[in-house]
């Protein structure tokens, strides 16, 4: 099917694009020096391999990753697009180019944008849970500066991930610059899995009101499987397959027994 939609005037170029989620991200107003970046989703719906070549930005205000260079049938991928808040002041964006050579050649187009603001910054630049084992719960703290108003606050913290929270106090304040401790904890109840969420602290700045603080972790299991996700391929009626599934733990064990559905 795809190379028959492939000779259609106009789909060179669409069977690539149509692969993403979506293709365009608002960074919005973020902090000097934090780390801020955008996974561009994008899935293999195709019975061929699809192969990333390339990602290249328009603008040196955004630097990017490939993370899954070839995707099987139904594999995903990403784009990740990081914003350069180390380096840029202001409002910047940039087209992103991605470039296709399996199945066949094509390229994608991508768009970001933002605005870095100089006033406001996060030590660290980020929140590293690092490794947690499941069960366990975990606990950093972030420390939130403000410089050039004694008049900011920050009146709530929001969070997509229902067992990440987030707790700001006011540590310092004078007639120049506004400082909080922000205590961040992931509850011991979190399921495995890696966790790369975004909190949003909510301001009462005029120009903006949230600002974005990345979240990054892993929990782990005592015992896992490798992969999580197995695809058998495509098959013909009467054709068998075989995969191999990795089990670890962290202490001596025996699988019992293995079962299945069907």
């Amino acid at each position: 099917c795809l190379v028959f939609f492939l000779t259609l005037p106009g789909f060179g170029e669409e069977w690539a694009q149509k692969m993403f989620e979506t293709d365009s991200h608002d960074f919005g107003q973020v902090a000097r020096n934090a780390k801020v970046e955008f996974r561009f989703v994008l899935t293999n719906p195709y019975l061929e391999d699809v192969h990333i070549v390339s990602a290249v930005p328009s603008c040196s205000c955004t630097s990017l990753r490939i993370e899954t260079p070839l995707l099987k049938t139904y594999e995903k991928g990403a784009i990740v697009a990081v914003f350069n808040t180390k380096t840029f002041r202001g409002q910047h964006g940039a087209t992103v180019t991605v470039t296709f050579d399996q199945p066949f050649y094509a390229t994608a187009q991508l768009h970001v944008k933002g605005y870095v603001r100089d006033d406001v910054t996060f030590d660290p630049e980020h929140v590293e849970l690092g490794t947690i084992d499941q069960g366990n719960p975990a606990e950093k703290w972030v420390t939130v500066n403000f410089s050039s108003s004694s008049g900011w606050q920050i009146r709530e913290i929001r969070s997509s991930n229902p067992h990440l929270s987030a707790q700001a106090v006011q540590r310092g304040i004078d007639a120049n610059s506004v400082s909080y401790a922000m205590r961040v904890r992931l509850d011991p109840r979190a399921p495995v899995g890696y966790i790369r969420d975004h909190l949003m602290l909510v301001t009462n700045d005029a120009q903006s009101t949230q600002f974005p603080v990345l979240v990054e972790g892993r929990v782990v299991s005592a015992v896992t499987v490798s992969p999580a996700s197995l695809f058998l391929g495509v098959l013909r009626p009467g054709e068998s397959v075989t995969k191999r599934l990795v089990v670890q733990g962290k202490k001596p064990f025996r699988v019992t027994s293995v079962t299945s559905e069907g």
